[in-house]
């Protein structure tokens, strides 16, 4: 167990042979995902997700039908649709609703009032499973407005299109599977292949989610695996899902026509739970390295806190004396063996104090570099350590001039003596 817990999460990339350590890198994604799953509460938000998926599902099946119409393929959209669901009196239901909101949406007088609840609909889910993955990669500024509205858009006019090509690919490779049937390993290929087209599909779609989706920059070696699984868990779901649904008659017969949102609801809870643990596995994945060290991280000593200050700190010094390129975090990390996690927290704190500042190297790059926000000369160790010290709120009622004068004249002198006779040393001559 404590392997798990502390040894793995020590294990450096030299440490070990690069098979292992890919290993042993697979099952700290694994468990951390896992961890992250949990701390963040996933299911709460795939619960509110399901919530405001069942109010836009409808304006959001009728802009695709109405961009596949403007195709012609909105009976291809309607056959597809049909064959994913279980009980044809349901989808005539839905079909109903779809072409009633289309009706309204064009009709006279309402035309932008139809079109601007169509579009509301539409960005208000996407714009609420953009703030759920910018949480989970955390994320704080969020795409604009104008730029919310170009992209969603963006988005659900390709929707369509590749459902209309998934479709023409699975008539031609029916079509080629029916006329190689005579040729056995050739025709079970092709069957093969018919049967898995639905989940790469899907496994794709959710890879384009995971790096389009976060307004921040997901590589694609770290959504392509996660958005795979993910893909292949969301249709096999889909395909349980069916099988209860054809199954439990009686639940049918309680709740009569009403079923479809109940089941719906069920059904829109896992499958948001299934995506968002792919987004925590790829957020994971690109930011292993973040959780190395964990333990350790959280339970730092305040010595060793310091410790870290003084050598980030000089580092940063030194290379601006001497005219370097500015360090960034992932430089700061290797040359100082501190991980990355804690150099992350450590630049932050030092920029809150104000003794550092951070600056992106153009408008497009999102690592930042950091450079003295003071006169490097002026910059020793005890200035570093008092500024730390004495950031924060002191504003509380103890009385440290009267009634606890002697307990803070001694903190003051024991600290103001270890600055005078063993911190004048500037950081950049560390």
């Amino acid at each position: 167990m404590l392997f798990f817990t502390r040894s793995l999460w020590r294990v450096s990339e030299g440490d070990v042979s690069r098979s292992r350590y890919t290993g042993y890198n697979l099952l700290k994604i694994t468990i951390q995902t896992i961890k992250c799953f949990i701390k963040d509460r996933i299911w709460i938000r795939a619960a509110a997700l399901s919530y405001t998926t069942l109010f836009s599902v409808i304006p959001i099946l009728a802009l695709l039908f109405a961009i596949a119409k403007g195709f012609g393929f909105s009976n291809l959209m309607e056959r597809l649709l049909r064959g994913s669901a279980v009980e044809n009196n349901t989808m005539d239901m839905v079909m109903t609703f779809i072409d009633n909101y289309l009706e309204y949406a064009k009709s006279g007088v309402f035309i932008g009032i139809g079109v601007a609840m169509l579009l509301w609909a539409i960005i208000n889910l996407a714009d609420n499973i953009e703030s759920n993955m910018n949480a989970i990669w955390e994320v704080k500024k969020p795409r604009s407005y104008f730029r919310k509205l170009t992209d969603y858009l963006a988005l659900f006019i390709a929707f369509p299109l590749v459902i209309i090509l998934y479709a023409a690919i699975s008539i031609f490779m029916t079509t080629v599977y029916q006329q190689l049937a005579e040729y056995y390993f050739i025709s079970s290929f092709v069957h093969i292949c018919i049967k898995l087209a639905p989940y790469v599909l899907s496994g794709l779609i959710m890879t384009v989610l995971f790096i389009f989706i976060p307004n921040t920059k997901v590589k694609f070696r770290n959504a392509l695996i996660p958005g795979m699984i993910t893909g292949f868990l969301f249709q096999a779901f889909l395909y349980i899902y069916i099988q209860i649904q054809m199954s439990v008659s009686s639940y049918n017969a309680i709740y009569g026509s009403f079923a479809i949102i109940p089941m719906f609801m069920l059904w829109a809870n896992i499958s948001w739970s299934i995506i968002l643990f792919g987004v925590e596995m790829s957020y994971v994945s690109q930011n292993i390295e973040q959780y190395n060290f964990g333990q350790e991280v959280d339970n730092v000593s305040r010595r060793y806190h310091d410790f870290f200050c003084v050598v980030v700190m000089s580092l940063i010094c030194k290379r601006f004396e001497q005219g370097g390129q500015p360090y960034t975090a992932n430089e700061l990390s290797d040359d100082g063996e501190i991980p990355i996690r804690m150099t992350n927290r450590l630049l932050d704190e030092l920029e809150e104090v104000g003794l550092i500042y951070g600056f992106s190297a153009d408008a497009k790059s999102e690592t930042e570099h950091y450079l003295p926000a003071i006169d490097i000369n002026q910059l020793s160790v005890a200035r570093l350590l008092s500024t730390i010290e004495s950031h924060g709120c002191e504003d509380f009622k103890i009385d440290h001039t009267k009634e606890f004068k002697c307990q803070w004249d001694a903190l003051v002198s024991h600290k103001q003596e270890t600055y005078d006779n063993t911190c004048n040393t500037l950081l950049k001559d560390l």
